[in-house]
Parts: structure tokens; C-alpha cells; sequence
């Protein structure tokens, strides 16, 4: 899965459109970043941008806004109504995909070391990378913020985690940590404002006040009438959607809404979401309403309608969902191809593509032909009383047949770390020694994308069973293809990890993966039969 960070720096400047953009422009030309907005504020003299992309690359897209703010923005002259204490006043990094917390946690201690390092100035870590309790929420690390800081360093309780314990007169601090991803969202309200606060009051975690605590944790929230919608609205921030998600306070808020007998005119999301947030609205109501969906557009389309997130605005999946913002086309040349274009390039006169990415296509074409047959079983009159057990294989045999496809180009490149170490010096000791690493690691590496094949085809072996026992008979022949071209990848991909072992010096390396390896093949082979088996009596 591509790594995706989330990066939202604040600068305390929201007036000055040439630094403003000096930022901006600093974090689009960071190769890697993805800039997805830039939000300033006149009266709280705050601008916030939002920009993604992978841990490298956000590391230096922050520093390169921390440099421009470091020559451009000067403390010393600030006044807004948003609460500061430096000019980066924070920069909080935010897990979006393929990434854990504690990755970003490390994350912004690097950015945190190289931006103090560089610019000699203060940093705080707070939220999740915070080091003591006591600095853990940011209100307390900016406690009586930049008027109330040169004091505030003198105390040994506050020095800084990065950089130095002087005031910095024109910089400040800044804080710097890793959170959650935050949603704000809106349910609109047929009601009063009145009404919506009242919802929202019932709702959000700190409730009416500490004796009547809301239902709901991680939120805040309040109501207010929009004039230009002609609606009221519960909003709120979805501080960590993993507890409450989007679809649990929209259901929620619909309940209290029908209590006071007022309708629902849908949501919206402000700015942009994480993938994962509206799959799991749409898991939750395939599970309430038992539908079958399993694409991950029909998934999306029916969170759009149940939430109601085209009520004020056309929600563009492409331009509201941080992963399809940021998606690049993936690189699969081969998998690409025609079916012509990819044979002929197979009987080329070259070395690759070979028997791994022929191996890796024909256990895709194994476990399309088990996908198709499920599918055209699924849904037919004649066949509802199997409609439960196609239901469970569909899935799975569409998702392995959507893993296999990019192995076809992933053999092909497998070589080029052992080829990068081939071509190494290897004049003194210490340079074989680098070498014979290197190749070894590239050994292993392309050892790794047969096995993953042959890992992917296995896991397709019960769901295959399955649809040759309950699938449609008029399909026996596709699924005796689809049994043994899945054999046969497995095969091939099989001897592939063989002949990359000859040469790998780990043994014991060697006997796990030629254990896991060989096992796998054998499998192929009893399932194989017992497929065939069970489409003899057809």
C-alpha cells in the first residue's frame, strides 16, 4: 500500500498574501507533496495548509515552509485572535494510509530535530509524540502563548524537546506532533439553530457541561443556522473517526432529530476525508440493509447517498478523498498491455518478461475465470438457494484476481536490486563485503514476488471449491480452465523462488521460505484435483 502522510502546518500570518503564497509555493515545489489547501484568516492573522504525501517527502515539504516563515514572518509584530506562539506556530503529521501512528510519531521528531537544527529555533512535540504527560494537549504547550514564552523558556519544566531554550524573538516556538485525522462535518437540520445546538449539545462528548456528559466521544460540536443553505446544522469535528465515525453521528443525529420532530436534508464534509472513513459507512449499511456490494465505487456511491453528501454541494469523489487526490496511474506496463502485445513481448528475444509474470498472469486468469463464474452464478432466479455461499467467494476471488494482476510486472522488476549490487565496486574488502549485501537483499527481494504470487493463488483455493461445488453448471469447463491455469501459476511461480534460492547464503532463511514454498505447490496440487473432482459430477 503507497504511504500516505497528512501534514497540517499553521503559520501565524493570514494577511500578507505574499508570504502567504511564498509558503504555498515552497510546498508545491517539494518533490512528493501534494499541496490540497490552503485556508487564511484575516481576523485570527492564521493561515492553515493541508498538504500529503509520503514520509520523506513530508518531512521536507514542512521544512520547506519552515525556512520561508523563518525569513519572512516576524513575531514581534503579530497580533490575531487565533491563540500562537510562533511563527510555524504547529505542525501536526496525520496517518492516512500504509502508515501507523507511531510512524509519524518518528516522523515529526525528525522534522522536529532538522527544522532546530537548521532554523535555531525551539520545538515542542505534543499530541501522541509528546514525551511527558504534561505537554500532551497543545493548549498546555502554549499556555499564555507568545507574550508569556521568554519567561516560560527560563523554566527548566519547558524546555524545549528540539533546538534551543532562548527566546527566539522573531520566531517563537513551535509545536509539532502526530494526531488522528480530523473530519469536520455537517448534518443539515429542517429546524432552528436552536434546535440543531440542542441536537449537537445531546451529542458531543463534553455535553451540557461535566454532569451531563454528550453520548458521543471524540466529539465536539454546536448548532447554527446557514443562510445560505436556508438550514440549520449539527456541526462538528470528528476528532478521531475510529471511535465515532461519520455514519454513527449522522444516525445519531437523525434520532434526535425525529425526537424533536424535525427532518434531516442530509450532510457534508468539510474539506477532505480519508478512503477508509466512507468505507466504513458503507460497510455499516450493507451489514443494516444486507446488500451485496463488494467494488469499492459502488461502496463510495452508497455513502454518498446514504449520508446525504450531495445535499448542498456535488461531492467529487476524486476531489474529496485524499488517496484518489494524490493516486497516480500505476505503473504496470506489462499488465497494461494488449493480449497480443503482452504474448508478443513475452516471445521476444529478451529475458523479461519471463516465466514469473507468465506464472503471475495465468494465476490471475485462474482465479478471474473462479470470479466470473461466481458472478454469473450470483443473482440468477434459478440459483437464488446459492446466492449466500456466492456471496462469500465473490469477494474474495475478485480481490486475490485484482492482487495477482500488478505481480505480472512486479517479476519483471524483481531483479533490480541484485542487479543495482552486481554492479557495486569490488576492489577492496569492504566493498565486496557492501556487494555481496546488497545482492543478497536483491535475491531475497525477488524471491519474495513469486512467493507473493504463489501466496495470493493459494488463498483462492477454498473460495474455487466453493463455486465448483455450488456454481452454475453450465460454466464447468471455465472452471476446469480456471483450476488448472491457477495449478499452474502456483507452478511456475514456484520453480521461479527455486531457481532465486540457488544463490542465497542464508540458510536459514532458505529452509522457512522453501518450506512455505513447498507446501504451497503441494496444495495446488490436492486442491487442483479436488476441484476438477468436483465438477466431474456435473
Amino acid at each position: 500500500m503507497k504511504k500516505i502522510i497528512e501534514c497540517v502546518p499553521n503559520f501565524s500570518e493570514g494577511r500578507d498574501e505574499a508570504v502567504i503564497n511564498a509558503i504555498s509555493e515552497a510546498i508545491r515545489r517539494t518533490k512528493g507533496c501534494t499541496l490540497l489547501d490552503v485556508d487564511p484568516g484575516k481576523s485570527t492573522h492564521r493561515t492553515v495548509y493541508t498538504f500529503v504525501g509520503d514520509p520523506d517527502s513530508v518531512i521536507e515539504g514542512a521544512l520547506a515552509a519552515a525556512r520561508v516563515a523563518r525569513a519572512r514572518i516576524d513575531m514581534r509584530n503579530h497580533k490575531g485572535e487565533h491563540p500562537r506562539f510562533g511563527a510555524m506556530d504547529v505542525c501536526p503529521f496525520i496517518p492516512v494510509a500504509g502508515v501507523t501512528m507511531e510512524d509519524c510519531v518518528q516522523i515529526a521528531k525528525i522534522f522536529a530535530k532538522k527544522a532546530a537544527e537548521e532554523l535555531n529555533v525551539p520545538f515542542f512535540l505534543y499530541e501522541e509524540a509528546a514525551e511527558q504527560d504534561y505537554r500532551r494537549k497543545l493548549p498546555d504547550v502554549r499556555k499564555g502563548e507568545y507574550e508569556a514564552l521568554e519567561e516560560r523558556l527560563r523554566d527548566p519544566e519547558w524546555k524545549p524537546d528540539f533546538g534551543p531554550a532562548d527566546f527566539v524573538p522573531a520566531w517563537g516556538a513551535t509545536a509539532t506532533g502526530a494526531r488522528i485525522f480530523l473530519i469536520a462535518y455537517n448534518v443539515n437540520i429542517l429546524g432552528t439553530s436552536n434546535q440543531a445546538h440542542r441536537i449537537a449539545l445531546n451529542l458531543r462528548e463534553a455535553g451540557r457541561g461535566d454532569d451531563e456528559p454528550g453520548r458521543l466521544k471524540d466529539v465536539k460540536g454546536m448548532g447554527w443556522f446557514v443562510d445560505e443553505y436556508n438550514m440549520a446544522q449539527v456541526t462538528v469535528n470528528l476528532n478521531n473517526y475510529h471511535v465515532t465515525p461519520i455514519h454513527e453521528l449522522f444516525e445519531e443525529v437523525k434520532k434526535e432529530a425525529a425526537a424533536l420532530n424535525v427532518g434531516v436534508a442530509g450532510s457534508e464534509i468539510v474539506g477532505i476525508v480519508p478512503l477508509e472513513s466512507l468505507i466504513m459507512a458503507a460497510d455499516y449499511y450493507i451489514e443494516r440493509e444486507n446488500l451485496f456490494i463488494y467494488e469499492e465505487d459502488q461502496k463510495i456511491r452508497l455513502a454518498i447517498e446514504r449520508l446525504g453528501l450531495n445535499s448542498v454541494a456535488a461531492f467529487n469523489p476524486k476531489e474529496r478523498i485524499i488517496e484518489y487526490i494524490v493516486a497516480e496511474p500505476p505503473d504496470e506496463p506489462l499488465a497494461s498491455m494488449s493480449v497480443r502485445g503482452f504474448i508478443e513481448e513475452i516471445a521476444a528475444r529478451t529475458s523479461a518478461p519471463g516465466g514469473g509474470s507468465a506464472s503471475a498472469a495465468m494465476a490471475a486468469v485462474g482465479t478471474g475465470l473462479g470470479s466470473m463464474v461466481a458472478k454469473l452464478t450470483y443473482g440468477v432466479r434459478k440459483f437464488e438457494n446459492v446466492d449466500e455461499q456466492m456471496r462469500k467467494q465473490i469477494p474474495v476471488l475478485h480481490e486475490l484476481t485484482r492482487k495477482l494482476i500488478p505481480m505480472i510486472d512486479a517479476d519483471t522488476s524483481a531483479f533490480i536490486e541484485y542487479m543495482q549490487g552486481a554492479k557495486m565496486p569490488k576492489g577492496t574488502k569492504a566493498e565486496r563485503t557492501a556487494r555481496h549485501t546488497k545482492m543478497q537483499a536483491g535475491l531475497k527481494t525477488a524471491i519474495n514476488v513469486p512467493l507473493t504470487t504463489m501466496r495470493y493463488g493459494d488463498a483462492a483455493w477454498d473460495a474455487l471449491c466453493e463455486v465448483a461445488r455450488y456454481g452454475n453448471p453450465a460454466s464447468k469447463s471455465d472452471m476446469q480452465v480456471g483450476a488448472k491455469a491457477l495449478e499452474t501459476g502456483i507452478w511456475g511461480a514456484f520453480q521461479n523462488v527455486l531457481i532465486n534460492m540457488n544463490d542465497v547464503r542464508d540458510e536459514d532463511y532458505k529452509t522457512k521460505i522453501l518450506a512455505e514454498a513447498e507446501a504451497i505447490e503441494k496444495r495446488s496440487r490436492k486442491k487442483c484435483a479436488e476441484v476438477l473432482s468436483l465438477l466431474e459430477g456435473l
